[in-house]
């Protein structure tokens, strides 16, 4: 997590504090994905959202999961989950499920993208998040972590290039959430778009050795 926003946050027992940060006004642009236009977007759902300007501190699964449907729901564009296992707990649960459909079929180039970093934990015969992204392949892709970057042990979810939920330790429930950061969001983007980059040579060089 980066040094200034790490000088930010303080932990008080299990309680939850926000931090007001200044936010810069440009976001960076996000790359284009070539699918069909969608339906209007449906009404959003009942998901408590913090306040655009502030940092949440995340002590609780509870946190985590309540963070991470916020964070998806603000996504227009793009989404992307960084997790060791596909974490049931925060991603096949029904709510979240319900915001991913509601996002690729009611957003115009609506992407979703999952970088695992321990794929022999995943069952995927249970997880009903694997089983919607093998019906909406165009939408939802979910790749392995290539090798050199499994010491990453952090956690986290995106949406575009301002919201994110942070944990450092992807073990651990403790980290951050914001819904208009771009400084924190845009290093853990670039982050992930490295990664996942070196995933697709990863699964290239496969193919071609077959």
């Amino acid at each position: 997590m980066p040094a200034t926003a790490l000088r930010r946050l303080q932990i008080q027992g299990r309680g939850v504090r926000t931090i007001r940060e200044n936010q810069p006004g440009v976001p960076a642009q996000l790359s284009s994905f070539a699918l069909a236009d969608s339906p209007s977007p449906p009404p959003p759902l009942p998901v408590q959202m913090p306040a655009a300007d502030e940092l949440q501190v995340l002590t609780s699964l509870e946190e985590v999961r309540a963070a991470t449907n916020a964070v998806a729901t603000s996504g227009q564009r793009l989404i992307s989950i960084f997790t060791p296992d596909m974490e049931p707990s925060l991603y096949d649960q029904p709510a979240f499920l319900e915001i991913i459909k509601r996002f690729v079929l009611g957003h115009s180039f609506a992407k979703v993208r999952v970088l695992v970093r321990d794929h022999s934990r995943v069952s995927a015969s249970t997880n009903r998040f694997i089983a919607m992204a093998r019906r909406l392949t165009s939408y939802l892709e979910i790749r392995p972590l290539a090798a050199r970057y499994r010491d990453i042990t952090s956690a986290y979810c995106i949406a575009d290039d301002r919201a994110i939920v942070y944990r450092l330790r992807s073990d651990r429930w403790e980290g951050i959430a914001a819904l208009n950061s771009p400084p924190v969001t845009r290093q853990y983007l670039i982050e992930f778009d490295t990664c996942w980059q070196a995933s697709t040579e990863q699964v290239e060089q496969r193919a071609l050795r077959r």
